[in-house]
This record gives C-alpha cells, sequence and structure tokens, in this order.
C-alpha cells in the first residue's frame, strides 16, 4: 500500500499534536479526518469561541475537521465510520470508547509523553520533572481497554538536564514525537510490526502514575527537602506555576508563584518558610535542609517579574514567611 492510499483519521486537540499532524501531513500521508475538542469559549463572558491549535492547523491544510461534544453519539460514530479510516492516530486527546477505538482495521495507535509503563496518565512530562527523572521519553502503543496499558509499539527515550524546566521538556518531546509517529506510521505501512506487552517492562519495577495536576497540587511544601521542592517548581514551570503565600505582618496573604529557582546548600537559621534576603538581589526561602533561592516569580493579579525588579517593592520582608 503507498502513503497516498492509507487512510489515516488524526485526534488530539494541544500544540503538542500539531507537530506530529504537520509531519504526516508534509510526508504525504492521506490524513481523510482530523478530530478535536469543540471550540472553548473565551472572554470575560464566553464569547469568543477559542480553536484548537490542532483545529487551527487542520483548516489551514483544507482538512476534515469533527469536533463532538460526546464520542459515544451516535452521529458522531457514524460519521467517523463514514471515513472509512484504515488507521487511527491519537496523539494527546481523550479517552476513547472501544466503539471509536477499534474501528479501523489497523488498530488505532496512541502517542504518550513517557516511557511507559512509567507514568501512565494526564501529566507525564510534569510528573516525570517533579520526581527528578534523569531521563523520560515518548512512547507509542496501540489502544486496549485500560488506558495508557497497550502493547507498546516504540519508544525514543530523553535525557532529562537538572536545568530543564516542564516547558524545555515539553518541547523536546513535542518534536521528537513527530519523527516518532511518522516512524511508527511507516512501519505500520510495511506490514511488519513487533509490539512488546507493557506488562514484560513493568516486572520487579515500582511504576509512578502521572494524575491530572489540580491548583492545590501545586502548592510547595517548604517543610520537604531543597531538591524536591526545586524539582516541584522546575516541575509546574512555566505551566501551570507552583505557588505559596506571601505572609506579611496585618496583611492578607498573597498567592506568590516561582518560575524560577536555585538550590543552595546550608543549614537554614530559621524554620522552613522564612525568607531571607538582602533586600536588593537575594531572596531566599528555608526548606528542610538547605534554602531555594528565588530568581522569578509572580503576585497574584501581577506580571512575571525577576527577583531584583520584585525587591525594589519589598525590601522589608526578610524575617516573614511563606507557607
Amino acid at each position: 500500500m503507498e502513503k497516498k492510499d492509507l487512510r489515516i483519521v488524526y485526534m488530539g486537540t494541544p500544540e503538542f499534536a500539531v507537530e506530529s499532524l504537520r509531519r504526516l501531513v508534509e510526508d504525504g500521508y492521506n490524513v481523510v479526518g482530523v478530530i478535536t475538542m469543540p471550540d472553548k469559549p473565551m472572554g470575560r463572558h464566553g464569547s469568543v469561541l477559542q480553536p484548537s491549535p490542532v483545529k487551527q492547523y487542520a483548516t489551514a491544510q483544507g482538512l476534515k475537521v469533527l469536533q463532538p461534544e460526546k464520542l459515544k453519539d451516535e452521529s458522531f460514530v457514524e460519521e467517523l465510520r463514514s471515513l472509512h479510516a484504515d488507521l487511527q492516530i491519537v496523539v494527546a486527546f481523550r479517552m476513547l470508547p472501544e466503539v471509536v477505538w477499534d474501528m479501523p482495521r489497523l488498530g488505532t495507535f496512541n502517542l504518550h509523553a513517557s516511557l511507559l509503563p512509567q507514568y501512565r496518565g494526564a501529566a507525564p512530562i510534569n510528573w516525570a520533572v517533579i520526581n527528578g527523572e534523569t531521563e523520560t521519553g515518548i512512547t507509542t502503543f496501540f489502544l486496549k481497554h485500560e488506558i495508557d496499558t497497550g502493547e507498546i509499539i516504540d519508544q525514543v527515550r530523553v535525557p532529562i538536564a537538572d536545568t530543564d524546566n516542564v516547558g524545555i521538556v515539553y518541547d523536546k518531546l513535542m518534536m521528537l514525537g513527530g519523527d516518532l509517529v511518522l516512524k511508527t506510521v511507516d512501519t505500520i505501512l510495511t506490514g511488519h510490526i513487533k509490539t512488546t506487552p507493557q506488562e514484560t517492562l513493568a516486572e520487579g519495577t515500582e511504576l509512578h502514575p502521572a494524575p491530572k495536576i489540580f491548583k492545590e497540587t501545586c502548592r510547595i511544601d517548604w517543610t520537604k527537602e531543597t531538591k524536591r521542592i526545586y524539582d516541584f517548581i522546575r516541575g509546574l514551570s512555566p505551566y501551570p506555576g507552583a505557588w505559596t503565600e506571601l505572609h506579611e505582618d496585618r496583611k492578607q496573604p498573597v498567592t506568590m508563584k516561582v518560575f524560577e529557582a536555585e538550590k543552595v546548600s546550608g543549614t537554614p537559621s530559621a524554620a522552613p518558610g522564612t525568607i531571607e534576603t538582602d533586600g536588593k538581589t537575594d531572596f531566599r526561602i528555608a526548606s528542610a535542609d538547605g534554602y531555594i533561592k528565588v530568581i522569578s516569580l509572580q503576585l497574584a493579579g501581577k506580571k512575571r517579574m525577576h527577583i531584583n525588579d520584585f525587591l525594589k517593592g519589598y525590601r522589608h520582608i526578610d524575617g516573614t514567611y511563606v507557607k
């Protein structure tokens, strides 16, 4: 079968999914349909509808776009079936019902941003960085009933530097994901594909989950060790942002997000969460075994700023605390 004869339906929503779709289109594959989330209401009154990055790209390329509210809706299932897809590809989309993922004759495969079976779940990149991993990767695997558990087709390993935040790792995996999706489809097209059960790779290994991240998940615990707090901050930077509360005497607490930081060793002279600063360039917060030196932050209702600019307006908070 030629590339132009392989009918592909692509499913994805965010920017991460655009790169793989772009690579398929530019390589000459026949993408007969793109499934993405409904347009998102934006603006003060939700009166402006914002299309997903995948829809924006697909529309610009003249591709057919479907945006179902419910994936089990009979009208959507029938329209999807009418596309006669040979293969479906999922990148950063939703959990699919069996009636959808079992439809094409060659199956449905997913690109996941971790080295499965590690970090199954909604936020694999964040949790890999939060947990201080020195390596992550991307995996293509065939879908089956249990989420993120299907047989592995291929993987690519990617190092995580100690200075990488989740944004940097995200960009690396997005670009490599495009390569891996293309390689996987090429392999499926040849008919010589070999898969590996995840159970084989999971034997004797502690598996780390990657659950969805909520606001309370992002709160910094200053009683933890410096390294764990440092990894936590970079694992949530630039989005959604690790946060804490700045407490000053006789003032209401202010929410403060920390985006960049450095580890500082040394025995803290005060309790975890206590601020030490020279009021000019050095702003550090005590942890269980050292300090976190804040480089950039954002107060609620303000813009993100470098610590030098922050301290111009907060010169006298030495000895106050965050929690």
